[in-house]
């Protein structure tokens, strides 16, 4: 599993950027708060990465701390929060805020987040409230 990437910016995507780390290119999934905080292309940087590996395919999704990340891999383990949403809801919540919503029950905060309606929401509050 890759957990860490370091190299050189090589293009940034609306969602995604591409990683040249040795002369290869790891596409990486990202939210908009990540994406918005990289340096410009052709200059280095690091991301945490969660991988996941499925029967057809291998997707990295990176992380500007290990903060976000853990995030991440909780907020997905909600029925129906899948990684693309995930990374939604960390591109309009940084995680300070998400846990402040999820805590008070702040349906509105975290419906603000594309692909996220009421029932979604309320669902992750009733399973994430105390964690």
């Amino acid at each position: 599993m890759i957990a860490w990437l370091s190299g050189k910016i090589a293009r940034i995507g609306e969602d995604h950027l591409i990683l040249d780390v040795s002369g290869v290119g790891y596409l990486v999934f990202a939210s908009r708060a990540t994406l918005s905080n990289l340096p410009k292309v052709g200059e280095t940087y690091s991301l945490d990465i969660e991988t996941q590996v499925k029967e057809d395919s291998i997707t990295l999704f990176g992380f500007g701390n290990s903060g976000e990340k853990d995030w991440f891999n909780l907020i997905t383990k909600v029925q129906g929060v899948g990684a693309k949403v995930g990374l939604a809801i960390l591109g309009v919540l940084p995680p300070s805020e998400l846990g402040r919503a999820l805590a008070s029950g702040d349906k509105a905060a975290i419906t603000r987040a594309p692909g996220v309606g009421p029932k979604l929401a309320q669902r992750m509050i009733s399973e994430l409230k105390d964690k």
